[in-house]
């Protein structure tokens, strides 16, 4: 099959396609090859021997010689729809602080606008199965913190992720998505509708071409370019076992800032975030404190949260009949009504009745074993 037209003149898209789909040469051989040709049409001739010498396994030199066409005129298609891009790490237009970490991809693939990427940007992480606290923390630090101007980058999961998306999807900054997949497809489905959003006041981007579906292995390939696009990365949530702690570390080998945010030491999901701070993170209870550390590096705003008008509605809001009594007893842990009815000389029947008109107020959620949690 011959070599697909390119798009526009002079657009050697193609090429770069064709050396990516080689099996082998994705990441850092490809980027040890730029280092030593001109650009990718020089690459697709080079002499077999050359190659060799340049540390390529025999397969990929051969495989070299025969690119997949077919699979590079899909991409070039999709590359013609609207909002498509494709980075190289050559251009000028490649994010550059991703760039600078150990193994950079040497293709981006993106949907959106791609100048999201090089704006100062946060990543936010955390627990697929988040509390409800955790969720109202991850849009309310997003919210606040792309309101300073810092882009809120995250990976499209499920539980934090998506909380951290939504809640900068209403501020000037936007929010950028790294996926696991060819951006051709939506992963997990049900984001679908998220997905659109960003694209459209934000960027969704990817290493994998189109049609990469959602192998496992891509993930913690996925988080080291969440965390390497960004200046520093937040962790709301986390268990002691989970990628959220992965990406984490990976700022720090990155040499970025890491901050997480403590919670109850009864709730499996803060043990990841007090095990980081433990290692050196840096403990932050608002968005103020992240901006600490980052706006005199970056020139975005660092106007902190009015605290005092924040506890005058707090104040307004709980007092009214006993339930703030009851709001403040309960604490910011998860807690049984036997514990409420114990530290409230309440009754069963009495405290029951509160939680429920307080959860249907918004100000306490249930959660599972018969706990409630009240909201932030």
């Amino acid at each position: 099959m011959s070599t697909p037209t390119t798009v526009g003149s002079g657009d050697d898209s193609a090429d770069w396609l064709a050396l990516y789909r080689t099996p082998g040469l994705r990441g850092r051989a490809l980027n040890t090859l730029i280092q030593h040709f001109p650009d990718a049409k020089a690459i697709l001739a080079a002499d077999p021997q050359q190659l060799l010498g340049l540390g390529l396994e025999r397969t990929t030199v051969d495989a070299l010689k025969r690119p997949d066409w077919r699979g590079v005129e899909a991409d070039m298609a999709w590359l013609q729809q609207p909002g498509n891009h494709l980075l190289r790490i050559t251009d000028s237009a490649y994010p550059p602080l991703l760039a600078q970490i150990a193994a950079p991809p040497p293709l981006l693939f993106v949907h959106g606008d791609p100048d999201y990427l090089r704006q100062p940007m946060l990543a936010m992480v955390g627990s697929r199965n988040p509390s409800h606290e955790g969720i109202a923390l991850a849009k309310d630090f997003a919210g606040y913190l792309g309101d300073c101007g810092l882009t809120i980058c995250s990976g499209l999961a499920t539980g934090i992720d998506a909380a951290a998306h939504r809640g900068a999807l209403g501020t000037a900054a936007g929010t950028v998505a790294v996926t696991g997949t060819g951006l051709d497809r939506v992963y997990p489905a049900q984001h679908h509708e998220l997905a659109h959003q960003i694209g459209a006041n934000g960027a969704l981007v990817s290493e994998f071409p189109p049609g990469t579906a959602p192998l496992a292995a891509n993930f913690p390939r996925r988080n080291r370019i969440i965390s390497g696009l960004s200046v520093g990365t937040l962790v709301v949530e986390a268990a002691l076992r989970s990628g959220s702690l992965i990406t984490a570390r990976q700022a720090l080998e990155q040499g970025r800032e890491v901050f997480a945010i403590p919670g109850s030491i009864h709730n499996p999901l803060a043990r990841g975030c007090h095990a980081l701070i433990r290692e050196g993170a840096k403990l932050v209870e608002n968005g103020a404190h992240v901006l600490e550390e980052l706006a005199p590096l970056l020139g975005v705003s660092a106007e902190p949260i009015d605290a005092g008008q924040t506890e005058a509605a707090v104040a307004r809001e709980t007092a009214d009949d006993g339930y703030g009594e009851l709001l403040e007893t309960m604490g910011f842990a998860p807690v049984t009504v036997d514990q409420l009815v114990a530290r409230s000389g309440l009754t069963p029947e009495v405290v029951s009745s509160m939680l429920l008109l307080l959860e249907l107020d918004g100000k306490v959620h249930s959660g599972a074993g018969g706990r409630y949690t009240r909201a932030r």
